[in-house]
């Protein structure tokens, strides 16, 4: 048996975990509940995160310069990527996913939307921007989606701010002792806006 990639969204809301269980049946050993055993609580829902473009969604590579994921309550993050990785033409896209439980579909979306905005990931581009577009969007509130929503609703040009990059780069970087220093490094905000100051 295989697992879908979706399997965390069932684990979240089933309370199992159907990867022990699969290594179980691998075993030999019977499965360890019945379908009687479960019952479905709240809303989970995952977003994959991905190496690719949001607005053309063609594969990106680089080499992953800063990483931190979100954590709290109802968030889970499934990933193997590591800081200083490199991101290659050679296997899928998808870096990790990130899945959000809450008792409301609402509140499952509003939570995994605010752990995508505490994602720090820099030096590849992502498709981040284009997550945030379709799980802020009212028609997807509404529940009015379809396999049409991107040409209805295309993300918008600009959607990335490059301040709101720099913001989150620093909240995970050691502070520099000086500014000659900052300068040095691609990544500060001295080196990317000139004299701009947090």
């Amino acid at each position: 048996t295989r697992l879908q990639v979706e399997h965390p969204v069932t684990e979240l809301v089933i309370g199992k975990d159907l990867v022990a269980e699969q290594v179980r049946i691998a075993e030999g050993a019977p499965l360890g509940y019945g379908q009687r055993d479960l019952a479905q609580r709240g809303h989970a829902i995952e977003a994959r995160l991905y190496a690719e473009d949001p607005h053309t969604q063609l594969p990106q590579t680089g080499r992953v310069a800063r990483l931190r994921f979100p954590e709290g309550p109802g968030v889970r993050v499934d990933s193997g990527l590591v800081e200083g990785g490199e991101v290659t033409p050679y296997y899928d896209p998808m870096l990790a996913k990130v899945c959000a439980f809450a008792e409301t579909r609402d509140a499952a979306t509003a939570r995994l939307a605010r752990a995508l905005r505490e994602l720090v990931l820099l030096g590849v581009t992502t498709n981040v921007p284009l997550l945030l577009h379709v799980l802020e969007h009212p028609a997807f509130a509404a529940g009015d989606t379809t396999t049409a929503f991107l040409e209805e609703h295309p993300v918008p040009v600009g959607a990335v701010d490059d301040l709101a990059l720099i913001a989150a780069a620093l909240a995970g970087a050691p502070v520099q002792a000086a500014v000659g220093d900052a300068r040095q490094d691609p990544w500060s905000p001295f080196t990317r806006l000139g004299s701009f100051r947090p």
